[in-house]
Order: structure tokens, then C-alpha cells, then sequence
């Protein structure tokens, strides 16, 4: 017999081998001992996994791949073969847009008898990663994230686990995972080439952050885009970045209006909610809509038909990218072959908050 060491890769599978040849289960303690730490520590990477380094998260997760090993629910799920538990992580319940989209994949899955779990990060991605594992650790078996900006972590651990996913309420066609939304960037073309039509060449931005938040950031890059192939540009003065909120709008705008510089024609916000702001700081200030200023917002919703002026802006059915989603990843778990990234088109409604630019001197 030789006496030449053995492999980590090999030892790995002999200590594999051995415990299947014995209860036929993997046990806490395996993934222990092949991980080389105590099983205190395994338990705190699933269940308090902000208190353990990363390099020991790593080893201890790939020690569980490679032992075939689910902690708690998810060990039960796996040996019943199905959990019925899916899971989607939200930025915010304070938008009725993720609302919509989260209605739309709980009536597919609940037809399915599957329970749709819900968390919701606050635009945090150290808090999206420790509910995704969380959810993990619960047996989650399907699970659905907004957007792609977070960590890298996140998406490894989905797929260490084997659990299809996908990312909604934005679209790549580049991306390295499956997107079900729509493209926010070329939205904002849209929305942009729209205004420049009407000869708007002076032009604000009132938007939420973009730290975090690839929708937003995709959404700003094609208003610059936009502006820059035509020759223009927003001035610093006239970029706001802030809450999503009326109140937000209504600050902005004032800001943007006693700013020592040539007063824009155009707004762009970010959202109806930020839009509405502007329109009602605009009546304040005696600043008529759309013959001094042209204001657009994002989402359509109910509200944004029944103020005056009626307010131009864009539509995604949000409720579809729920159901779409849902049906994705039933397909995932129903072992069908599933497409990939599923566009969801985002359509201008333009009313009477925009409208031809005035010619009209520095404020």
C-alpha cells in the first residue's frame, strides 16, 4: 500500500464514504470534524453567522456540500424531498410596488401549495445576506431577491445549497443570473428622449440613492447617457439624491429653484411619490405645470391619474413579474428545463405634467 498522504479532495470523500456506510446520514458533527472546528461553531455559522469569520464560514459551508449535510428545516426538508417553503427578499414595505410583485408570486405558489416567506432588507445587503441564510437554514427550497446589488456571499450560498433563484424587478441582459423585471436603464432612455423631444435641454434629477441599488444606479446612467448623446448635461446643482418620499420632492425642488443658476425645464424623478412632491412644492411656488417646468415620475400609480395635472410617467406591471417569477422557479423545482432571464416592458404614459419647453430667462 502506498504511504503518499492523501488529498484534501480525497480525504473528503472518504470521510463521505464512511458515513454513508454507517447510519447513511450526515450528522452535525461530520461537518465538525472535516471543517476542523467545534460543532458550536457550525451551529453559530447558520445561526448567528455575523459572529464567525468569513474564512471559517467558508470552510465550515464547504465542509456541508461536500457531506451533503441542511441544517435543521433544511435537513428535513431534504429528506422529505420538498419543504413547500419559498422565499423573497424586499428592500422596503413602504412601496406598493414590491407589495404588487410579492401578491403576484404568492397567488402562483399558494395554487402549488407553497408558502411564500417574506423578508425585507431596508436597502441593506448585510441584512439581505443574513435573511437569505437564514431562510436557507429554514429549508427554504426556491427563493426570489430584488435587484442584484448584493454581496457575493449571498448568491454563493444559494447556489451551495442548490437552490434555484432568481433576481426580480430588473433585467440584463448581461447578467450572471436570472433576471425577471425590467431594464431600468433603458426605461430612463425612454423617459429622457421623451423630454428632449419636446426641446427640453435644461434638465433635473430627483432620485433615490444609489448607493446599494443597482435599479437606481442603472436608471441615472441612462439619463446621463441620454443627455450625453445629445450634448447635455445636469448640472451638480440640479442632481438630488434623497428619500423616497412627497416630502423629499417638495425639498428638492426648492433647492433646485433658489440655486444661483439657470432654473431647469425638466424634472425627472425617481418615482410618482418623489414626483407628486415636486408637483405640489410647484404649486406653492407659483411655478406652472408644464408651461415653466415639465415633471416625470416612475410607477403610474392610482393616484398619478387622478391629481391635476395628471402626472407623466411609467408603468411596469409589477403583479406579472410576481407570477412570472413564481413560475420560474416552479418550473426549477418541477425539474423542468427553465429559460432564462424573462424582460418585463416598462410603457411611458405621458399626461399633463410635461409638455413643450418654454424659452424663458435665468431664474
Amino acid at each position: 500500500m502506498s504511504d503518499t498522504p492523501e488529498s484534501p479532495a480525497s480525504t473528503a470523500r472518504t470521510q463521505t464514504n464512511r458515513v454513508r456506510r454507517g447510519t447513511g446520514r450526515t450528522v452535525l458533527s461530520d461537518v465538525a470534524k472535516l471543517a476542523g472546528v467545534s460543532t458550536a461553531t457550525v451551529s453559530r455559522v447558520y445561526n448567528e453567522p455575523e459572529k464567525v469569520s468569513a474564512a471559517v464560514r467558508e470552510r465550515v459551508e464547504q465542509a456541508a456540500v461536500t457531506l451533503n449535510w441542511f441544517p435543521n428545516a433544511a435537513g428535513r426538508a431534504l429528506a422529505s424531498t420538498r419543504s413547500h417553503i419559498a422565499g423573497i427578499i424586499i428592500p422596503t414595505l413602504d412601496d406598493q410596488v414590491f407589495a404588487s410583485q410579492v401578491s403576484g408570486m404568492q397567488a402562483a405558489f399558494a395554487a402549488r401549495g407553497i408558502t411564500l416567506v417574506l423578508g425585507c432588507s431596508n436597502y441593506d445587503p448585510a441584512q439581505a445576506l443574513v435573511q437569505v441564510r437564514a431562510m436557507l437554514a429554514r429549508g427554504a427550497e426556491a427563493m426570489a431577491v430584488v435587484g442584484e446589488a448584493h454581496p457575493p456571499e449571498l448568491f454563493d450560498a444559494l447556489r451551495l445549497y442548490r437552490v434555484p433563484y432568481a433576481v426580480t424587478y430588473a433585467y440584463r441582459k448581461e447578467s450572471p443570473h436570472v433576471c425577471i423585471g425590467f431594464d431600468n436603464f433603458a426605461a430612463y432612455v425612454q423617459m429622457t428622449e421623451h423630454l428632449i423631444g419636446l426641446g427640453h435641454r435644461s434638465f433635473a434629477v430627483c432620485i433615490q440613492p444609489t448607493r446599494d441599488n443597482d435599479r437606481v444606479q442603472a436608471r441615472v446612467a441612462g439619463i446621463r447617457a441620454t443627455l450625453e448623446r445629445h450634448g447635455l448635461a445636469v448640472r451638480p446643482e440640479h442632481m438630488c439624491e434623497g428619500e423616497s418620499t412627497i416630502a423629499f420632492g417638495r425639498r428638492s425642488l426648492r433647492a433646485i429653484w433658489e440655486a444661483p443658476c439657470e432654473r431647469p425645464t425638466a424634472i425627472i424623478c425617481g418615482n410618482d411619490h418623489i414626483a407628486l412632491g415636486v408637483l405640489r412644492e410647484a404649486q406653492e411656488l407659483g411655478i406652472a405645470i408644464p408651461d415653466e417646468l415639465s415633471v416625470t415620475g416612475f410607477d403610474d400609480l392610482e393616484i398619478s391619474k387622478a391629481i391635476r395635472p395628471t402626472l407623466t410617467t411609467m408603468r411596469v406591471d409589477t403583479y406579472e413579474i410576481g407570477q412570472l417569477t413564481a413560475q420560474h422557479l416552479l418550473d426549477a423545482l418541477d425539474g423542468k428545463r427553465p429559460q432564462r432571464s424573462h424582460e418585463v416592458r416598462a410603457l411611458l404614459h405621458v399626461r399633463e405634467s410635461s409638455g413643450p419647453a418654454a424659452t424663458r430667462a435665468a431664474g
